[in-house]
């Protein structure tokens, strides 16, 4: 499979040339164009309980669009939401990312929500992560444009502009400061990032747009 990235950072979309007999699973709705000889359908990203627990806990679908055509075949995919398109290369390792930014991938990788933790319940980002692993190719989105660090040490980020990051790091949840300062600042929850390891980060955040377009549609 060749795939080719275009119109990141503010509306990014991936056109993929599947070879003969290759497959490519994206989230429903996502697909923008495609050859006419490609075959479509829907398939469940791994067990009945494993999709409906991702479903329910991981703010995905609980099938994916199937992609193939036994000669290949073209077609190009994109996110519902402005921003960039991230792809991540899976050789027997996983990575973390948070719901909502799954967008598509190769039926050699295995996607699964993963309970983070009851730290998590607070962060306004969701309790449950998905925790994608395998052989393969991974596509994820974010709203703005996505920025990679390499951490090693420790790194702060409010939790909202996380978009994925690898399990070789730990966090935790706070505030910044104390409570006090944390209601008052408008900053919200942060993690704190400590090991080694990649981080992807998003330039913007939907909960930031929205309370910016609250106060003029009243």
């Amino acid at each position: 499979m060749r795939f080719d990235i275009k119109g990141n950072p503010s509306y990014g979309e991936v056109d993929v040339d599947l070879g003969p007999n290759e497959t490519i699973l994206i989230e429903p709705g996502a697909m923008s164009r495609m050859s006419s000889n490609l075959n479509s359908s829907f398939q469940r990203q791994g067990g009945f309980f494993s999709a409906m627990f991702r479903k329910m806990f991981g703010g995905e679908s609980f099938f994916l669009g199937k992609y193939e055509h036994p000669d290949g075949g073209k077609l190009t995919f994109a996110p519902s939401v402005p921003g960039s398109v991230q792809h991540y290369q899976l050789s027997n390792n996983n990575i973390n990312i948070m719901a909502g930014a799954f967008l598509a991938c190769t039926p050699e990788v295995n996607v699964k929500a993963k309970f983070g933790g009851f730290k998590a319940l607070f962060s306004g980002e969701g309790a449950f992560l998905l925790e994608v692993s395998g052989n393969g190719d991974l596509f994820f989105n974010s709203f703005g444009g996505i920025v990679e660090k390499e951490i090693n040490g420790d790194f702060i980020v409010d939790t909202g502009h996380v978009v994925a990051f690898e399990p070789s790091l730990n966090y935790k949840i706070s505030g910044m400061g104390n409570w006090k300062s944390t209601m008052l600042s408008g900053e919200g929850l942060v993690m704190t990032f400590s090991g080694v390891g990649k981080i992807y980060l998003q330039t913007r955040t939907i909960d930031g747009i929205a309370s910016w377009l609250t106060p003029r549609l009243i």
